[in-house]
């Protein structure tokens, strides 16, 4: 095998290295004390479980995404985790078997077949948190709000809100009689914006042009919260669903301007983030520069069905490696650390045992070693001072 790189990572995967990896276990525990500040309870789901059970439901959307291998037990075949949101569902649904709203939180590896995105990760670093058992939009509220604080949390700022609900495609699809493979094919289009790509499949569906002029509206449905009144007129006389789609909307908008009144807000009702997921309202934060949302979320009820008990259900998830890596707070802090020479001393060892119990970070020197305390990111040293061990600015 010469000629090969063994130190190469597949495409897409990375590792972490010092000091960025100490920098993101600190926001790792920053996040899940909040989180468990909110009340959310922190779940830790397997790497692999049986394809069928990662794939149900709305979880299909995922099938392209998940690597799948055969279990030399079972002989079943085994799926490697692309979201974690299923399996949130799975335990909720499942294992807790709840009546009351449970709140759960995860942060953990997803290992997806391709990036999303151009020069994207297929080994996301994943947190969210889920909500289920409650239907309300003070429900889809609370995760909204955990998602700007999650983005608080980590330095992200200069945050940009993007609102639309899934709820109102659903209907008018439903009613214009699309077949799921046509659906699937205008969802594709619509998220392009492609106006006459939009006409010439409805056409070529054969839909009437009662439904099909509402369908082409939706690609020009987006901007501030004018659109939300443009949207009643023009999609007036399509249905109730339509109205209560737009209805609860509007509500949620309306209590997030009051919240978080510096907040920027943009509409989109041809926006379907995780479509195959989302039966309702759907979010999306973005910052200037980054062509990709950072975090998105929203309503997926009904995902615990298959697992014997469908309930209402709402969440958020990101990629804390994205974040960490928009974070606008100091990407390598100063070196912050106290370098101990080898001696073998009593006092010595004392000294360092007291420094390590407040807190501070101590790199003891090896006899021989090369490098000193520069060299070990260390800005301060012990030395012996009258007899007593002090530590010294380098």
């Amino acid at each position: 095998m010469s000629g090969i790189d063994h130190w190469l990572l597949p495409q897409g995967v990375e590792e972490i290295l010092p000091p960025q990896a100490w920098r993101l276990e600190q926001v790792r525990r920053r996040l899940l004390d909040a989180y468990r500040g909110w009340g959310y309870d922190l779940i830790m789901p397997p790497m692999i479980e049986f394809l069928e059970s990662l794939l149900t439901g709305t979880g299909h959307d995922l099938d392209l995404q998940t690597f799948k291998l055969t279990d030399q037990l079972t002989g079943r075949l085994l799926g490697v985790r692309a979201d974690m949101t299923p399996q949130a569902a799975r335990i909720d649904a499942h294992a807790l078997k709840r009546e009351q709203p449970v709140r759960l939180c995860y942060l953990g590896t997803v290992l997806r077949t391709r990036p999303e995105g151009f020069a994207g990760s297929r080994s996301p670093l994943q947190v969210g948190c889920e909500l289920f058992g409650h239907a309300g939009i003070e429900s889809d509220l609370e995760v909204l709000g955990l998602m700007l604080e999650t983005l608080r949390l980590t330095g992200v700022d200069r945050v940009h809100l993007d609102l639309g609900h899934v709820g109102i495609f659903r209907a008018l699809a439903e009613a214009a009689g699309l077949k799921a493979e046509q659906e699937a094919d205008l969802f594709d289009v619509l998220q392009r914006k492609a106006l006459p790509e939009i006409g010439a499949l409805l056409a070529g569906f054969g839909t009437s042009a009662r439904w099909r002029e509402p369908l082409m509206r939706l690609a020009e449905l987006h901007g501030d919260a004018g659109v939300l009144e443009q949207a009643r007129e023009f999609l007036s006389g399509t249905g109730d669903a339509v109205a209560a789609a737009l209805d609860n909307l509007a509500a949620i908008a309306d209590r997030a301007r009051h919240r978080w009144p510096q907040l920027p807000l943009h509409f989109d009702l041809a926006e379907l983030r995780g479509y195959g997921y989302q039966t309702g309202v759907v979010f999306a934060a973005f910052v200037p520069g980054c062509g990709q949302e950072v975090a998105r979320g929203g309503r997926y009820d009904q995902i615990g069905e298959v697992f014997g008990r469908a309930r209402p259900a709402t969440g958020f998830s990101a990629d804390l490696r994205t974040l960490i890596a928009l974070s606008q707070e100091a990407q390598e802090s100063a070196p912050r650390a106290i370098f101990a020479p080898a001696t073998d001393d009593s006092a010595l060892e004392q000294a360092i045992g007291q420094l390590r119990e407040s807190g501070e970070r101590v790199v003891r020197a090896l006899p021989g070693q090369k490098g000193g305390a520069r060299e070990a990111g260390c800005d301060r040293e012990l030395v012996q001072q009258n007899n007593a061990w002090v530590v010294r600015k380098l």
